[in-house]
C-alpha cells in the first residue's frame, strides 16, 4: 500500500492523480444532478484527437483514468528496481509520454462502440414549426411587428417572431396558421386560422 500511495503522489502519476481527483469531482456533481454530461462539448472538439462520438466528459474521463493507471503501474514498477534516482527520474518523465499514448490508443478503441449509446440528435429547427397552429400573444401583427406562441413536438411552447402582410390582423389570444419561416428575418408568416378548419378536431 505504501508503494501505491507513493507512486500516486509523486512524479509523474501525480499530474493524473490531479485531473482524476477532477474528474471524480465533475462526475458527483452530474450525480447530484448539478452538471450534464454535455457540458463542455460546445467547448472542446475531441475529433482531432478521433474521439468524437461520445460527451467530452465521457472521453476525457476515459483518457484521465487510463493515464493514471498506467502511469502508476509503471511509476511502482520502477521504484521496486532498485535503478539509480536521477534513472528512475528520467524514465518517469518518459513513463508520463507513455502512459498518456497508451491511454490515448485504448480511450480511442473504446470510444467507437461507445459511440452507439451516444447517438447524435439534430438540434431543433425553426423549420419544424412551418404548418403549426399557434396563439397570438400581441394586439397587433402586420409586417413589422407581432408574437405568437406554438408548441413544439415535444410538449413544450416557444414565443416565436411572427410577421402578417394582408388579412385583417389576427386579435390577441386568436389562434393562426405558421405557413412559412423567413431565414434572413427570423421571423414566421402567419395567417389567421379558423380552429373549425383543423382535421385534428
Amino acid at each position: 500500500m505504501g508503494d501505491f500511495w507513493q507512486a500516486a503522489t509523486t512524479f509523474p502519476t501525480v499530474l493524473f492523480t490531479a485531473a482524476l481527483v477532477v474528474v471524480a469531482g465533475f462526475w458527483l456533481l452530474v450525480l447530484v444532478g448539478a452538471a450534464d454530461t454535455d457540458s463542455f462539448d460546445a467547448d472542446v472538439d475531441t475529433d482531432v484527437l478521433s474521439l468524437g462520438g461520445v460527451p467530452v466528459a465521457v472521453s476525457a474521463s476515459l483518457l484521465i483514468v487510463l493515464s493514471w493507471f498506467f502511469s502508476v503501474t509503471g511509476s511502482v514498477l520502477l521504484a521496486r528496481a532498485g535503478w539509480p534516482a536521477a534513472l528512475v527520474h528520467l524514465l518517469g518523465a518518459a513513463l508520463l509520454c507513455a502512459s498518456f499514448l497508451g491511454s490515448w490508443r485504448l480511450t480511442r478503441a473504446l470510444v467507437r462502440p461507445l459511440a452507439k449509446l451516444f447517438p447524435d440528435e439534430p438540434g431543433p429547427s425553426p423549420h419544424d414549426f412551418v404548418g403549426s397552429i399557434c396563439t397570438i400573444r400581441t394586439v397587433r401583427v402586420d409586417a413589422d411587428f407581432g408574437q405568437a406562441e406554438v408548441a413544439a413536438r415535444d410538449g413544450s411552447t416557444a414565443v416565436v417572431q411572427v410577421r402578417q402582410n394582408d388579412g385583417g390582423p389576427p386579435a390577441l389570444g386568436s389562434t393562426g396558421l405558421l405557413y412559412a419561416y423567413d431565414d434572413a428575418g427570423a421571423f414566421f408568416w402567419v395567417t389567421p386560422f379558423d380552429e373549425a378548419l383543423d382535421p385534428r378536431g
